[in-house]
């Protein structure tokens, strides 16, 4: 019994670090669901609980277990592998290249998303039900970091331009305080002819956003003063949360979202769409394999008529069942 409740505190306290949040993840997954087509859909949707909730587990491996290999498969610095041309394109190529050390401090994301796509399209070859939900799941998470404009960047945390804490701010506090106005459908699963290639198409956009990002906190920096950037108790000492980060100030976190134009919506959907796309094209590429055989008949009749609930909620860009945790 301690253990369990041990493993309980570690999970509770991980999620203040779990990049895009419990409640961006959590979402992302959940509505990538509804996006698959109905051969994959309905499978899916038998586990829609397990995909929700196993979304944040690559995380509570990297700082709860303090796994030394999941740190690195959650981001890439791309202005440290030098020109973007000459960046291997497969893991075989990369690891001729680079040293382990090197490949640690800098990242492999592009690299681990193709690796979790040849397993989860191997899993579904062989019907192996337990490991295609595990790998679906491991896989929302990590396209989810590829849509994160600082997970493909050395300055991941704004550290080196004095504005630090812009990483928590953007993926986990603004979803938290606005994600349930944001909405969560996407158009139908496409099949993906290239996944390297579209992969990579994200990582470069994502890339391409993080200077809209810093620059828009650095302006926005110059019309507050600092007692109003962040939370400060009624002495006016700024205020810090349990883990010693100071907290921003809703109406500087406010006026970030609006100056922002939708970007963290934008991302949060672009996910959501990659997502169900990267599942898809699993499927498809393991030849189609019927997956209606792996769940009992019964189990699919009864979850037929919350389905169609749900689905229709999502058709208006809504999601059920999916609860966040707060840290503000």
């Amino acid at each position: 019994m301690k253990n369990i409740f041990l493993i309980f505190s570690l999970i509770v306290c991980s999620v203040f670090f779990i990049s895009w949040g419990t409640f961006g993840h959590e979402h992302i997954n959940r509505a990538a669901v509804f996006a698959l087509p109905a051969p994959v859909q309905t499978f899916f949707y038998n586990h829609i609980d397990f995909i929700t909730q196993e979304s944040t587990v690559p995380d509570l491996r990297k700082y709860t277990l303090n796994d030394k290999a999941e740190n690195p498969r959650h981001f890439i610095d791309l202005e440290n592998f030098g020109s973007l041309d000459s960046i291997p394109k497969t893991m075989d190529e990369l690891k001729k290249k680079y040293d382990d050390k090197f490949l640690s401090q800098n990242g492999i994301l592009f690299w681990y998303v193709q690796d979790i796509m040849e397993k989860l399209t191997k899993a579904f070859k062989e019907k192996k039900k337990t490991e295609i939900l595990f790998l679906a799941a491991d896989l929302g998470h990590y396209i989810g970091d590829a849509h994160m404009p600082l997970h493909t960047s050395a300055n991941y945390d704004g550290q080196l331009t004095n504005q630090k804490g812009i990483h928590a701010l953007w993926e986990s506090r603004l979803p938290e305080m606005y994600g349930t106005t944001y909405h969560y459908n996407t158009l139908e699963a496409k099949y993906i002819d290239n996944v390297q290639s579209e992969i990579w198409k994200i990582i470069l956009n994502s890339h391409r956003l993080k200077d809209t990002l810093l620059l828009a906190d650095l302006a926005l920096k110059k019309k507050f003063t600092e007692d109003k950037i962040y939370k400060t108790d009624a002495s006016g000492k700024v205020v810090k949360n349990k883990y010693g980060q100071t907290i921003f100030s809703e109406t500087y976190a406010a006026a970030l979202h609006v100056n922002l134009k939708g970007m963290v919506e934008d991302q949060m959907r672009a996910s959501v769409q990659a997502c169900s796309d990267f599942w898809y094209t699993a499927w498809v590429n393991a030849g189609k394999p019927e997956l209606s055989t792996l769940d009992p008949e019964a189990l699919t009749k009864r979850n037929s008529k919350q389905f169609k609930q749900e689905y229709k909620l999502w058709k208006q860009g809504k999601l059920f069942g999916v609860e966040s945790e707060k840290e503000f």
